[in-house]
């Protein structure tokens, strides 16, 4: 397919522009560049087709079933994005004086005093523009926390083997050395390996719970009284809050900041580049450390102010505001009851689709899991030679977004399976079906499944060679 830059041609477009009702203002020369930009020229006919052609080539949750494991793709409500269509809140202009901006205000305090509720948390900024922006910010935090009572020499933080990616690449980020801790034969965290770990250096811990596994673990309060006992803090990574919200806190669980990737969680539509929002909540005696500006709420009205010894803003203005917009409404919506429904059906849902396959397929962690679960195609491989990333290229030819594969790394061969809790039962059936009609045509044809997928405009890419040299501009 041509970009559209190979289908522009000079003097084509489509400019159909209103009449200006203000007063026409010149820049002056100093600020007005040389070359005019090379942007595609195209009629407004070429450019809709070129657009429907790409949406053609891309699935999404309005497409069919997208099980991606840690990563949330589920079906996100159209009243969030009615909601967040209002002229009052897609109307206005970050500098406007606070007094015309009362109502959007209010949206942000109420929607950090709901999620402060699901959390345990006591305050919450909405700056963070994603999950890995809002861990940066979490343990800028712990940093700044560590650093005020003049405690410099806490240099470590403790990451376990089954974390995110993103957890230890933000520590380093943040210049702290990263300790892993390995796992334990149930998949949660090795309790005498973490002893043995800590120490008067420890800065932190940063854990999911439930974890990358789809495992909750059990020891979670023991595992943070042997980070508070040592003087280091608790950082809760919110990518799987799913499973749990409303049912339990991470702030009853002992830690004391928080990240919630309000795009998965709280029903933004997520993928594609964004926008996303990695809201971040702390405990009280954290809060003076937040991003400036905070909304606040004093006597009705509503205003910015900048926290006692904030660590400065991290994004321009206050982040992604209609992200918050759509999680309010969600939250509004669901209510309490509603909430509560929402975690408990994403873990039936993965219990009832692992238990659709775990006598074919091989469960990395057997029992209960939570809202997602990791199968490995170790056995497979080895009996007839196919791979996880081929079951998962002839998933993509039955219509069906193949999960995270080989993810967690402790797993070898692995997928990982979230189903989310918008997903009928007729839909996880049809799923179960197709992954048991793979495993059937890996024992009797394993080169069709070599070859997988043949539907898609492309086969197999070079995914390692794209992400290590990837081309980032078009050169004319």
């Amino acid at each position: 397919m041509k970009l559209s830059f190979e289908k522009s041609r000079p003097g084509r477009g489509s400019r159909i522009l209103p009449e200006t009702d203000v007063p026409e203002r010149s820049l002056p020369d100093a600020l007005l560049r040389k070359d005019a930009p090379r942007l595609p020229e195209m009629s407004q006919g070429d450019i809709s087709r070129h657009y429907s052609a790409l949406a053609r080539r891309v699935h999404g949750v309005s497409d069919g079933f997208y099980p991606l494991g840690s990563c949330t793709m589920k079906y996100n409500p159209k009243l969030n994005d009615e909601m967040a269509s209002l002229p009052g809140f897609t109307g206005i202009h970050p500098l406007q004086p606070e007094y015309s901006v009362q109502g959007c205000l209010e949206a942000i305090v109420l929607a950090e005093r709901l999620l402060c509720e699901i959390t345990g948390m006591d305050a919450m900024t909405f700056q963070p523009a994603a999950g890995a922006h809002g861990e940066f910010t979490g343990l800028l935090l712990i940093k700044s926390w560590h650093e005020s009572r003049g405690d410099s020499g806490r240099t470590k933080i403790i990451v376990p083997d089954s974390a995110h990616g993103t957890n230890p690449a933000t520590a380093t980020m943040t210049g702290y050395q990263v300790v892993n801790v390995k796992s334990d034969e149930a998949g949660g965290v090795d309790l005498e390996a973490l002893k043995s770990a800590v120490g008067s250096d420890t800065a932190g811990l940063m854990l999911t719970n439930p974890n990358t596994l789809g495992i909750f673990d059990r020891n979670i309060t023991e595992i943070t009284r042997i980070i508070h006992e040592v003087g280091g803090l608790c950082y809760y990574d919110g990518a799987n809050l799913n499973a749990i919200m409303g049912i339990a806190r991470p702030g009853d669980m002992g830690f004391d900041v928080i990240h919630l990737n309000l795009h998965k969680t709280f029903s933004t539509p997520h993928g594609g580049g964004g926008p996303g929002a990695g809201a971040v909540g702390c405990r009280r005696a954290l809060a003076k450390f937040l991003p400036s500006p905070q909304a606040k709420e004093s006597g009705g009205t509503y205003s910015f102010e900048d926290p006692e010894s904030s660590i400065g803003a991290v994004k321009a203005f206050y982040g992604n505001f209609l992200v918050v917009i759509r999680t309010l409404t969600y939250v509004l919506t669901l209510g309490r009851g509603g909430i509560v429904e929402a975690a408990r059906n994403a873990v039936l849902n993965a219990n009832y689709m692992m238990n659709g396959l775990s006598d074919l397929y091989d469960v990395a962690y057997p029992g209960i899991c939570m809202h997602e679960f990791v199968l490995t195609a170790e056995r497979i491989k080895k009996e007839y030679g196919v791979s996880a990333m081929d079951i998962a290229k002839a998933m993509i030819d039955r219509g069906i977004h193949p999960p995270t594969v080989y993810f967690p790394l402790i797993v070898k061969e692995a997928m990982m399976v979230e189903p989310t809790e918008t997903e009928s039962m007729e839909t996880l059936d049809e799923a179960v079906a197709v992954l048991r009609e793979i495993h059937e045509l890996a024992r009797t044809d394993p080169q069709s499944l070599h070859d997988a997928p043949i539907s898609t405009p492309v086969r197999r890419l070079d995914e390692v060679g794209a992400a290590r040299h990837p081309v980032l501009k078009y050169s004319f």
